[in-house]
């Protein structure tokens, strides 16, 4: 018998470094994991300072002949530009290279296809898919054609490369309708949750920071949890059961990333809007990048341009166990932090006490004595409120519950 594998794509990695310079480095050595999890091999680097990219062709002449160079030598299947191109950058950069050109927005999109699993995930990933292949068809309208498979033609691509704009058009608003369908069954089951009065809170983070061991860690959801970037995509909610009886929800939110598509984040909309609904925010930090601090200024500006307002956070700094000075991180916009490993059980309990005292500052805890007739109250505080003790007795119905301030006025009422 004769053993076959999918053959590694090689890919080089270009960049053109606009600003620092070590920040431009960083850039290209995220893309060179994004490269990874997309199940491509890096075969070199190409990095140009420039004050803008060149509007024909990204880079300067110069580095394009030295570029088709290394790709001869290293006999790479393609080039990855750590930029989203414009429509003329591709088609010239395919001209002149005569290989596969993809750039940074085309590779997210891809991996977003291979990781989605849901119904939900995978139409707003086609969604976020044919608005990208929309906006550049001129550039990559013949060259995508002459792919067959790989990086980049994942999940619906590959399907629409014999597609026109107007077919594309078509599908798009079909997508949308499907999107729209999906978006008010979760607007519903959000609406329910805040009838219920049970506080929410919504984890958030740059990708593979630990967003995913952190539910897992704390509810057994039995979610993913790999290191790799964009493990998971898919919301996951699950009730948190704490000290005294206090519950909340917790909700896996997708993870961030530097240079976030637009297109993910208008397609994903209804599912980053689980952290403008929730009553508070768990940021997950990766305390062991040395772009700790950057992550975390690229997650509050995607958090920010969602309309997200200032909610109570409380920030993990996740992997300490891989960081050196640590604890000289800080976010200035938490009311708590904790600094953890996850994976090793430490800081659990410190993220427990922290939830609690949240939950603490928005719940009062009632001792009261209901009339029988009244028993519909009783079952309402069972719902809506956090029930610790109930017995029934010649006087009434005797319990003692956490309620949220509002539900304790209309008791009062």
């Amino acid at each position: 018998m004769t053993e076959t594998k999918e053959q590694q794509e090689k890919v080089i990695l270009v960049a053109v470094a606009a600003g620092d310079l070590g920040e431009a480095r960083s850039s290209l050595e995220e893309l060179e994991l994004l490269a990874k999890t997309a199940g491509a091999q890096t075969a070199g680097y190409i990095l140009q300072p420039l004050d803008a990219p060149v509007p024909a062709t990204y880079l300067g002449s110069g580095k394009i002949k030295e570029l088709k160079d290394l790709i001869d030598l290293t006999q790479a299947d393609g080039i990855i530009c750590d930029d989203e191109l414009t429509p003329v950058q591709i088609r010239n950069l395919t001209e002149d290279l005569e290989v596969k050109v993809m750039d940074r927005t085309l590779l997210i999109l891809d991996i977003f296809a291979f990781q989605a699993s849901t119904a939900e995930g995978k139409v707003q990933v086609e969604l976020a898919q044919e608005q990208y292949l929309a906006s550049h068809l001129a550039g990559y309208g013949t060259s995508l054609s002459r792919l067959g498979g790989g990086i980049g033609t994942r999940g619906p691509g590959e399907k629409k490369l014999e597609m026109d704009r107007r077919a594309i058009r078509r599908r798009i608003t079909s997508l949308k309708r499907e999107l729209a369908q999906i978006e008010r069954h979760r607007d519903l089951l959000r609406e329910k949750r805040k009838r219920s009065e049970r506080k929410t809170a919504a984890i958030v983070g740059y990708t593979n920071a630990g967003k995913s061991t952190l539910l897992n860690v704390l509810t057994n959801a039995g979610v993913l949890q790999e290191d790799k970037l964009f493990a998971t995509l898919d919301p996951t909610t699950r009730v948190l059961e704490l000290e005294q009886g206090q519950k909340m929800l917790l909700t896996d939110t997708v993870g961030f990333i530097n240079k976030l598509p637009h297109q993910l984040v208008e397609s994903f909309h209804s599912t980053l809007e689980e952290a403008c609904s929730a009553d508070y925010l768990i940021h997950v930090v990766d305390a062991s990048s040395p772009e700790a601090e950057k992550q975390m200024q690229v997650v509050y500006e995607t958090l920010d341009g969602l309309g997200v307002g200032t909610k109570r956070t409380l920030t993990i700094f996740n992997k300490t166990d891989q960081a050196e000075n640590y604890a000289s991180l800080r976010d200035p916009r938490a009311q708590e932090t904790v600094y953890a490993s996850l994976k090793k059980g430490e800081g659990v309990e410190e993220i427990r006490l922290a939830l609690s005292k949240f939950l603490s500052e928005d719940q009062i805890r009632i001792s009261r004595i209901f009339p029988y007739g009244r028993a519909g109250l009783v079952n309402r505080v069972r719902e809506e409120g956090t029930l610790l003790s109930e017995s029934y007795e010649e006087d009434g119905i005797h319990i003692e519950a956490f309620v949220s301030r509002e539900l304790y006025g209309r008791l009062e009422k």
